[in-house]
Parts: C-alpha cells; structure tokens; sequence
C-alpha cells in the first residue's frame, strides 16, 4: 500500500509524536538492551545503571506507543520490543550517521572506522 505525498496531516502528525518517543537517549539505550531478548524493569535498571522509577516512566512511554510490549511473569513483568521496525530505524540513523561522520572525516583527510 503506498503512502500519500504529501503526508496529510493527521499523518504528519502521527509521524512526529513516534519520533517524539524515539528522541529521548534513554529509551534508546532501553531498545538496545532489549535488543538481546525481553527484560524486567529491574534487570533494565541494573543493566542500565538507572533507578527503577526513571526506566519504569521511559518504559510506559514506549509501551503506550506500542513499540514495547509488556508480559506478566508471576508477580514481574517483563518488556520486549513489540515493532521491530524501530530497531531497523535506529540501524538506519546509525549508518547515515556513519556515513556523514566519513565524509567529514574525508574532507578533514581522516578515516572513520
């Protein structure tokens, strides 16, 4: 199914709150734990090194935006990534910032690995 150009607006809109959630670095590093496989807000603390509160807050926001899920496991829950397809935007923004950050490094006369 093709998407409209341009975006109408209640897109636009749409668009701009998932990059809202996304452009907060602790929900970023909180992806990329969850990357390895689900975890409970406590084994995201330790591996995080963050207070419970502050990773229980960033995960609500992911989870009311739908790019966790969230799975009772006893008395614990425990957090997976529910779209995988943020994973595959924070790899793009990866390699476009790899991308620029060699071409400066080009015209400095420089490599970046």
């Amino acid at each position: 199914m093709a998407i409209p150009h341009p975006l109408p607006e209640p897109v636009v809109e749409l668009v701009a709150e998932r990059f809202r959630v996304m452009g907060e670095p602790m929900r970023i590093r909180i992806l990329e734990v969850l990357r390895d496989g689900d975890r409970t807000v406590g084994e995201l603390t330790a591996a995080l090194d963050a207070t419970q509160q502050n990773v229980s807050k960033h995960l609500g926001v992911l989870h009311r935006a739908g790019i966790v899920a969230r799975r009772k496991e006893g008395t614990a829950a425990r957090y997976g990534i529910a779209d995988p397809l943020v994973l595959d935007l924070c790899e793009r923004v990866c390699t476009s910032l790899r991308l620029q950050a060699n071409e400066l490094a080009g015209l400095l006369g420089e490599v970046v690995q």
